[in-house]
């Protein structure tokens, strides 16, 4: 059984940045993997601190309006990987799940810890690189000309363990 995972696509994360086409991307997949009855999981960060843009007290925090209604099945969690201290592995049980799609935000940090931490518990891992995103670039980095998603997709690639595909090339591999 494959599985979804939909990374923090939360308003404090999606406001800061132009990100329509990874939206769309993220989209097409859910209705995809809905319309063939895979589990689509949701991952919602809450931070503890009010000077985050995801403190559990404001809307930053809420998966955006676009993907309420997509919602079913919700894991809250408060470090980059949505398995530490979450239900999120006993979730994948409970349906069987042995191949999980790795797409949200931010790239560099919560969809590659997690896709790292899924290949880490024996789950054949997919990442969708056009199907994540990041509010960061270049400049947060010191690293002129740095395409984070590419970069991100590219280590990962070679890992040799996690398979990186784009929108793309998934949708040539679909029935």
């Amino acid at each position: 059984m494959e599985a979804l995972l939909v990374i923090d696509v939360q308003n404090g994360l999606v406001d800061l940045t132009q990100c329509d086409d990874t939206l769309a991307n993220i989209e097409l997949l859910i209705e995809k993997f809905q319309a063939q009855q895979k589990p689509v999981i949701f991952v919602q960060h809450m931070d503890d601190e009010k000077e985050s843009v995801l403190f559990h007290a404001s809307k930053g925090a809420d998966i955006i309006n676009r993907f309420q209604p997509f919602i079913k099945h919700l894991v809250t969690k408060k470090t980059p990987s949505a398995f530490y201290q979450t239900n999120l592995q006993e979730l994948l049980a409970s349906f069987g799940v042995e191949h999980v799609y790795i797409t949200g935000f931010n790239t560099e940090f919560c969809c590659q810890f997690t896709a790292i931490a899924a290949y880490d518990r024996c789950f054949r891992t997919t990442f969708i690189e056009d199907a994540t995103n990041t509010v960061n670039h270049a400049e947060t980095y010191e690293m002129a000309g740095l395409d984070i998603r590419d970069f991100v997709g590219t280590v990962l690639h070679w890992s040799n363990v996690i398979e990186v595909l784009d929108m793309e090339e998934y949708l040539e591999t679909q029935p």
